[in-house]
């Protein structure tokens, strides 16, 4: 058993228009089946770290009811605890809202574990990884703090919001943010592995030097004193951080080649079930290179698409390169492209809506159009 607890951090600094007004970016729908929460979490019940503090920011209701007790997780009170956290009061301006502020307001459950180490990892990243062996490999390295990046070759177009690393060899000479002047980057994972009293005296250290600070700025701004050591990660990786971060992440899965390098036999992806009858295909439906869940009526034609549980599309509908999520209704005849379609949502019959790929469209929760 790894001698580490685990925290997932809410990454407040990370803003999804129009969907995240109605829920974290941890409660994201990721191919109809998961939620972006579940890759963090099944990353630490996989590698034997079962005590998880799982922070909330705003909103927390969606995400707080899929996470549940955690049993789906493989993780029980028996063999371990998963908490959820809320904040401690809400500030009425955003810049206070920092992971530092969250950690800091529930510092005592910190103080409380009795592990050694702690591994930190964000709700806002779909990735497969290790953390026991990333622990061991820390613990051998004798390096005050352990940062995980991937290597990209498209920084200029994707990765807003994220921090980059900049090494010499594996030393982390300081963590910058992301100014998309170059294709060719380490984007870190905002992944730390330390001991339990470092991150306490860092998060001391920061409210002490600026209420704005975050954990990366602190550990930032002591670069110079800490050994930091970086860690390449390898296989798939996405940051949920914009609207079109997280359709591309869709589209990439939606692929059997791209999904089979993050969902694999021996690195179960677990999630909460949801038990519904087979989707039906009427007669004249055509579905091609898409992933439909369970529980969807399909009359039209789906193409490049992913559709999650419930979506009735009618007769005569094209639906075409769509993230289209639970129990949507498409009417007749409509014709949809490059959309990402929100929860409960209804499409009139005939309505044509068409947006670019590079600035896929947005239909919001319960809208009718």
């Amino acid at each position: 058993m790894a001698k580490a607890f685990g925290i997932i951090t809410s990454s407040p600094e990370h803003k999804v228009a129009g969907m995240q007004d109605y829920r974290p970016i941890g409660a994201f729908s990721i191919l109809g089946r998961y939620r972006v929460i579940d890759f963090p979490i099944s990353n630490f019940s996989n590698s034997g770290i079962i005590n998880l503090q799982v922070y909330i920011s705003s909103k927390p209701r969606s995400l707080a009811a899929h996470i549940g007790t955690g049993r789906h997780y493989n993780i029980n009170s028996k063999r371990g605890k998963l908490q959820l956290v809320f904040p401690v009061e809400e500030e009425f301006n955003q810049i206070y809202r920092t992971n530092i502020a969250a950690l800091a307001s529930n510092i005592d459950y910190i103080e409380r574990q009795s592990q050694e180490y702690v591994v930190i990892a964000p709700s806002c990243m779909v990735f497969k990884q290790d953390f026991d062996a990333l622990l061991q490999d820390h613990a051998e390295s004798g390096s005050d703090i352990t940062l995980l990046y991937h290597n990209v070759d498209d920084a200029k177009h994707g990765y807003s919001t994220c921090n980059e690393l900049k090494l010499d060899g594996n030393r982390v000479k300081a963590i910058v943010p992301n100014l998309a002047d170059e294709d060719n980057k380490a984007i870190f994972m905002e992944t730390f592995v330390m001991k339990k009293a470092l991150l306490l005296d860092l998060i001391k250290k920061a409210q002490a030097t600026s209420s704005m600070y975050s954990l990366a700025n602190i550990v930032n701004h002591l670069a110079g004193e800490l050994d930091l050591r970086a860690v390449e990660h390898k296989g798939f990786f996405a940051p949920i951080t914009s609207l079109k971060s997280y359709f591309f992440t869709q589209m990439r899965l939606s692929k059997y080649e791209i999904a089979s390098e993050l969902f694999t036999p021996d690195w179960p992806i677990y999630t909460r079930t949801s038990d519904s009858a087979p989707t039906r295909y009427f007669e004249g439906a055509k579905v091609v290179d898409s992933m439909i869940s369970n529980g969807c009526k399909i009359k039209g034609t789906v193409e490049g698409s992913t559709i999650a549980r419930g979506v009735e599309i009618a007769k005569g509908a094209t639906v075409k390169n769509c993230v289209v999520l639970a129990y949507v209704k498409i009417g007749e005849g409509a014709y949809l492209e490059n959309q990402v379609i929100d929860k409960y949502a209804t499409i009139a019959p005939g309505r044509k809506i068409v947006a670019d790929i590079e600035q896929p469209g947005y239909i919001k929760h319960s809208d009718k159009v």
